[in-house]
């Protein structure tokens, strides 16, 4: 048995094709008891768009590509719930791809995106530099989220406010009497923020000699071979502020291996308020960096830019917030 066509619903309801079109498409230019009808008819035929079809007839394909930096990174779960939900309620699919799995395969998949002609791109988290992110952006309307690079003409960022977030992680420790505090960096743009705002606040509370920066990544191993070199150091630090959540769970286990009790001994901070940092045998206190309503805000911007393609680029910053938890406390000396 074949399926129901749009002939065949123009038909049930008694109305013609193109009436059919106009109530798919959410048309207000149609009477309520046409709309009413047509409506019952699919219903009662079971019919379903063809969405090769009317791509065709709309020239667009109502998809949008979303490039995520490592989709191991347990930060881009709510950012994508965000970003899918605000498609969804326009009537756009997402067509997600790893951009770690393809830097490994030597492939490049916003030029795959640009093939299948997706509404619009979108670029999460920090990537490495790519000519074709610059050659896609020129293409189709494109938003950077949840990262501050690279920086093109006519491409939107949305991400958190880095500077403030590190700035909240950082007094909080200073106010709970910590001196020697350490901060374990990340790369990009982003980590040079952090590191920027961590080094200002200890600055400004005079504490610049007894503060500590070690290079690390965004893994649990690299915040676990940061805080081993931290924590070997002569004076080693009583907290710790790592730049994500991950590297906060490595430096957790470091400083358990060496003997070191948390929050007792060591304060630690994590960055994102990942659904790791909620498992309560960790419990990290950590800056929540509002990602739902990043991936929400890149949605808007992808939005306003597929209506507006030639506007001027802009930068959307969302608010973070400190969650604090289990892993901080005053420092031995002050107890």
């Amino acid at each position: 048995m074949r399926p129901p066509t749009i002939r065949d619903v123009a038909e049930r309801a008694g109305v013609s094709k193109s009436l059919v079109s106009l109530v798919l498409r959410g048309s207000d230019q149609v009477r309520p008891e046409k709309r009413e009808a047509v409506l019952t008819a699919v219903d009662e035929l079971g019919y379903r768009p063809n969405a090769a079809a009317r791509s065709l007839s709309e020239r667009r394909t109502r998809t949008v590509g979303v490039l995520l930096n490592d989709m191991r990174n347990p930060w881009f779960v709510e950012l994508l719930d965000g970003l899918n939900a605000r498609l969804h309620d326009n009537g756009l699919r997402m067509l997600l791809a790893d951009g770690h799995l393809n830097r490994r395969l030597g492939e490049d998949l916003t030029r795959t995106f640009t093939e299948l002609r997706v509404d619009g791109l979108i670029a999460v988290g920090t990537l490495p530099p790519s000519e074709a992110l610059r050659t896609a952006a020129g293409q189709i309307p494109t938003v950077v989220a949840g990262a501050r690079e690279p920086t093109l003409p006519h491409v939107d960022v949305v991400a958190g406010d880095d500077q403030h977030g590190a700035r909240l992680a950082t007094e909080h420790l200073i106010g709970l009497g910590h001196r020697r505090i350490a901060h374990i960096t990340g790369d990009g743009v982003v980590g040079a923020l952090r590191r920027r705002s961590f080094e200002t606040v200890m600055r400004e509370h005079g504490l610049a000699d007894t503060m500590a920066v070690e290079r690390g990544d965004l893994t649990e191993e690299g915040g676990y071979r940061a805080t081993v070199r931290l924590l070997s150091a002569p004076e080693r630090p009583t907290a710790i502020l790592a730049f994500n959540d991950m590297a906060c769970v490595g430096a957790l286990s470091a400083a358990e291996e060496l003997g070191l009790r948390v929050p007792h001994d060591l304060s630690l901070v994590g960055y994102d308020n990942t659904s790791v940092s909620r498992l309560r045998h960790l419990w990290l206190t950590t800056v929540d960096n509002a990602s739902h309503d990043v991936g929400r805000g890149a949605a808007q911007c992808l939005l306003d830019r597929i209506a507006d393609p030639g506007r001027p680029a802009k930068v959307v910053l969302t608010t973070p917030t400190l969650e604090i938890r289990g892993t901080t406390a005053a420092p031995p000396a002050s107890r």
